[in-house]
């Protein structure tokens, strides 16, 4: 049983009437990319494109920037069909009256969700970056980072989650805890310390814009290429 999170104003069975016949643990949101980035990781996301077009093609392309390896699939109409190209991000397209058995096929045979590498020793890595969460230290480029321990903690998560973007919200209550009362700006100034230790390195953890955090996986992004901002 998959953990499927729809993107839709609008219920199961008016997007995709089979995906309400299955087994798969469903979840409907609003199709913005707050919502999107404050839902738990789920196995796929469902994009509602049946009634605008264009506003779907847009929020592909937020799901992609917000977590790229996520499984992301499009649901249309038989006339939107032809409009829909391999640029808009998604990994595959169903119609909205499409069976079942064809459903269920096409999320089984969607990518799975690239998860952060974890060695035997029980250290994440992720790029140049290694965290061992026994002794809890953490090295970048095989320097040791001085952090604290909300710092370690923070940089722990972004990397256990690499490439998925966090809002700012999502990381105070996952780091800190739902009952800290303390704001957001919390995570905005552990987030200056983590990049200052990390030196010259500082842009492997990425802002999207009016969204929130991510730490790349790949490792530091071009500025020249760079669309984030503090």
């Amino acid at each position: 049983m998959a953990d499927i999170l729809l993107l839709s104003r609008r219920g199961v069975d008016d997007v995709l009437p089979a995906l309400g016949l299955l087994a798969h643990r469903v979840r409907v949101l609003p199709p913005t990319s707050s919502a999107l980035a404050s839902a738990d990781g789920p196995d796929a996301v469902v994009v509602d494109g049946t009634l605008d077009l264009s506003a779907a093609r847009s929020l592909c392309g937020v799901a992609r920037t917000i977590s790229p390896d996520r499984a992301l699939l499009l649901v249309v109409t038989e006339g939107g069909l032809p409009a829909v190209a391999p640029a808009w991000g998604m990994d595959d397209v169903v119609l909205q009256t499409a069976g079942p058995a064809e459903v269920d096929a096409r999320i089984r045979l969607l990518r799975p969700h690239a998860e952060a590498e974890e060695t035997d020793e029980g250290a994440i890595v992720v790029g140049h970056l290694t965290i061992d969460e026994q002794s809890y230290t953490a090295k970048y480029r095989g320097r040791t980072l001085d952090l604290t321990f909300k710092e370690f903690e923070l940089l722990r998560y972004l990397a256990a989650n690499a490439d998925h973007v966090f809002t700012r919200q999502r990381l105070l209550s996952e780091v800190w805890g739902y009952d800290y009362y303390g704001g957001t700006r919390t995570v905005d100034v552990h987030v200056r310390r983590l990049r200052a230790k990390l030196g010259d390195h500082e842009s492997v953890i990425g802002t999207v814009r009016n969204v929130g955090y991510r730490l790349l996986r790949g490792g530091e992004q071009s500025h020249d290429d760079d669309d984030t901002e503090d």
